[in-house]
């Protein structure tokens, strides 16, 4: 039997997945079920970094202490005026959703957290970006909404898939709009260990 590798990625993303075996870095993949409501009054920064931390643990508490393992969570908002959005309930609820947002700017934060199975310990990390997007009408948003991609997206689009095309540019980290601020991920796995990339 192939030995465990040593982190675990919580997260079923397929463009997490993407960016961390791009990076070298060797991972299963275990996803976490954890709900990802944003509580009432919750600062979104203060969100983002609970439910990473959330998953992290979740999985990190289900493998056991030995032989230690390292989980990555990650969790990814999308907050227009301090607004929190989610990912669409359906197709009608992202065409509000991407309406809302284009034209605009927008903040685009992720959470990072890498927890640690044989302590429970927690370390983590969190990055904001800003999207400026372009003006776009109704028809433009309902055919890229009908393509499917926007459905598991927080705010209703994918900056690395059809979703670009309404992105005039991003300020800041384009993997945290993505989904994983990679320079920040790499760090907490170096500081943890980790800092050999996959053969």
């Amino acid at each position: 039997m192939a030995a465990e590798l040593p982190l675990i990625l919580a997260s079923a993303s397929p463009r997490r997945r993407e960016l961390l075996a791009r990076a070298g870095v060797a991972f299963e993949v275990c996803p976490a079920d954890v709900c990802e409501e944003a509580r009432p009054g919750e600062p979104p920064m203060t969100c983002a970094r609970r439910l990473a931390r959330a998953k992290a643990l979740a999985i990190a508490g289900r493998v056991g202490r030995s032989p230690r393992r390292l989980v990555l969570g990650a969790d990814t908002i999308v907050v227009l005026d301090g607004e929190v959005l989610g990912k669409p309930r359906d197709p009608d609820h992202a065409v509000e959703l991407l309406t809302r947002l284009t034209g605009r700017r927008h903040l685009v934060i992720t959470a990072v957290a890498l927890a640690f199975s044989d302590t429970l310990e927690v370390q983590d990390a969190a990055v904001e970006s800003e999207v400026v997007m372009r003006a776009a009408d109704e028809r433009e948003v309902r055919e890229y909404v009908a393509t499917g991609e926007s459905l598991d997206k927080a705010g209703a689009y994918a900056a690395q898939g059809e979703g670009r095309r309404f992105i005039e540019r991003i300020l800041g980290s384009e993997s945290n709009v993505i989904g994983l601020p990679l320079a920040e991920s790499l760090a907490l796995l170096r500081v943890a260990g980790l800092n050999e990339p996959a053969p």
